[in-house]
């Protein structure tokens, strides 16, 4: 089989044809360049400059791509969101809600599998660090509702957010034995992603078990806070037509 980089026979004329390799974005550029970096020194010594020299950027144009060195971990994301949902998933369609999702988050796993050493290592570095942990919460967030998406799961109507949340914790939870996990079968990370899901299922039906039950005392607190609203409301336009407020004896 020829090699991608090296020229290959014609077959109609049997001359010699040059295979190109797809060159990356400027956006996927910068991205591999952290991974790069980030695979091999640590993360808090990482600059912006480093990064842009790496992918063969100026300052400029890096700064037209991202604004910081964690906005690129956010593009990271987004290429392996990609990644998952140009996958085929025609055939989880009949499967059960929790093997669908499984699939997916582990699709999402093998995606992320090119990046595995710079992913433990910024993982190390980021635990004792809240700002950025929460900060890439909001990126999970984002990439998690079209993960649930291709599983077919809603995430809209009252639980819909708790679920999003949940998700995002079981995988962060997974993510953590998949990084120490050597093993090419993955049975540790696999096992730990099931229980992850059946724990959240469990979660979730007793959070619409309670959402059912308290149904009644929710339906009469917006009666109290729409005659309450009213009330005011009434108020309101009784000073309208008394410059001096609704107290007549302030007029003395």
């Amino acid at each position: 089989m020829p090699s991608a980089n090296k020229p290959s026979a014609s077959p109609s004329t049997g001359t010699d044809v040059a295979v190109a390799t797809p060159k990356p974005s400027p956006r996927e550029a910068a991205v591999e360049a952290l991974m790069r970096l980030a695979a091999e020194q640590p993360w808090n010594d990482i600059e912006v400059g480093d990064i842009a020299r790496e992918a063969g950027l100026s300052l400029a144009e890096f700064r037209d791509l991202f604004p910081s060195k964690g906005a690129v971990l956010g593009g990271l994301a987004r290429i392996i969101d990609r990644t998952v949902l140009e996958g085929d998933t025609t055939d989880l369609a009949e499967e059960p809600t929790r093997e669908r999702l499984f699939d997916v988050l582990m699709r999402r796993l093998d995606a992320m599998t090119p990046y595995k050493d710079a992913l433990r290592r910024i993982s190390y570095a980021l635990r004792g660090d809240p700002l950025s942990l929460l900060a890439l919460n909001g990126v999970a967030l984002n990439s998690h509702r079209f993960m649930l998406a291709a599983a077919g799961i809603n995430t809209e109507g009252p639980l819909g957010r708790l679920k999003l949340q949940g998700v995002v914790v079981a995988f962060a939870r997974t993510v953590e034995v998949w990084l120490d996990d050597e093993d090419p079968a993955l049975a540790r990370t696999m096992a730990k992603l099931d229980k992850e899901i059946r724990n959240g299922e469990r979660f979730m039906e007793r959070a619409d078990d309670a959402r059912r039950l308290t149904a009644p005392f929710r339906a009469l607190g917006r009666s109290l806070l729409d005659r309450g609203s009213r009330r005011r409301s009434d108020t309101r336009n009784e000073d309208e037509g008394n410059p001096l407020g609704g107290d007549p004896a302030a007029a003395i």
